[in-house]
């Protein structure tokens, strides 16, 4: 049996970096101040960032610093400085998306791991062996490949595999968006997305202006581009015999709720995968419990087939959210004796 690939959470914050860890995950990924992308996720000052490395070392984990923005110009003025930070702290990789960001951090840091980011839109192996050849150890597939795809690429290649096993899904290839720049002036390439995929749209015609057309018999209109949350609870055998380094759960934006509960669902899954892979199951009460967690609903993405209708949700934006996170438990008190 090939070995357990490594769980990878999201960790939007130092406290949500903390509950990752104590749910299960080997590793997480989370940003600084800058240069990632996810900017509304709070991310993590320096000083945390050094405290989350510490404490991920501490349990044997590992820490991964996304700089994958679409940089220009002018963010390569403090870059240099901030990635001799990063390696003076430790971090296990770093993320990033960019040849010139890759370049830099080979010259300045060459000792630190490179992973490249789902934004670089890997889909083949044959870029696969051109990013291995640029000295990038592991590869985050792009989100757009089947179960047979990722499968030739690890026939066909020696790098370190990444996929996406949970999450939220986007219309634009791997997340390299242009609607939020043209509609909002938020650039989704550097950080700042406004998520315009999941607001309602009509169709105008021309020489019509002013009437707006449903794409359904909807008067509200329709959400064209508003794709379902992936789910690969069920893949576990599958994703494990594909022989991936890392299955990776997407979620920087979301609750301490959702990462803890995600984690462990995906924690407990492998390692029960681990025990005995002829006996396994997909059990009732972590589908129950993924569905406790603030989402859309699930599809499989593109792993066993191209998205179709029923893979997006053209009625709704907004989130199921049936049950309610009431606190985090944060001390345990046993009493002895007594009633």
């Amino acid at each position: 049996m090939p070995e357990i690939p490594e769980l990878l959470a999201p960790a939007g914050n130092l406290e949500k970096l903390k509950i990752a860890l104590l749910y299960g995950a080997d590793a997480v990924y989370c940003s600084g101040k800058a240069f990632g992308l996810r900017a509304g996720a709070g991310n993590l000052s320096p000083e945390e960032l050094e405290e989350g490395v510490a404490l991920a070392h501490q349990m044997g984990r590992r820490v991964y610093v996304t700089v994958n923005i679409i940089p220009h110009n002018g963010d390569f003025q403090d870059l240099p400085e901030y990635l001799l930070y990063l390696a003076s702290i430790g971090v296990d990789a770093l993320i990033v998306a960019d040849p010139g960001v890759l370049t830099l951090a080979r010259e300045l840091v060459p000792h630190l791991p490179l992973h490249l980011s789902t934004q670089a839109n890997a889909v083949n192996w044959r870029s696969v062996r051109f990013w291995q050849e640029q000295g990038v150890q592991r590869i985050i597939l792009a989100r757009e490949l089947s179960r047979e795809e990722i499968a030739e690429i690890r026939q066909k290649t020696g790098a370190e595999l990444e996929v996406f096993v949970h999450g939220a899904m986007c219309m634009a290839y791997s997340g390299r968006c242009l609607l939020s720049m043209y509609l909002t002036g938020r650039d989704a390439n550097r950080g700042d997305c406004a998520q315009p995929c999941r607001w309602r749209y009509s169709v105008v015609e021309e020489r019509r202006p002013g009437k707006y057309m449903a794409l359904e018999e909807d008067d509200r209109g329709t959400y064209i581009f508003n794709s379902k949350d992936l789910c690969l609870i069920d893949y576990i055998p599958e994703l494990v015999e594909l022989g991936l380094a890392s299955l990776k759960i997407e979620g920087r934006m979301k609750s301490i709720h959702y990462v803890g509960t995600v984690t462990r669902v995906y924690r407990q899954a492998l390692d029960a995968y681990r025990q005995d892979p002829e006996a396994f199951a997909v059990r009732e009460e972590w589908r129950q419990e993924l569905e406790k967690v603030s989402h859309r609903d699930y599809t499989t993405g593109f792993f066993c087939h191209p998205p179709a209708a029923e893979d997006h949700d053209y009625k709704s934006y907004g989130y199921i959210r049936t049950y309610d996170f009431v606190g985090l438990v944060r001390t345990i008190i046993r009493r002895t004796g007594g009633p």
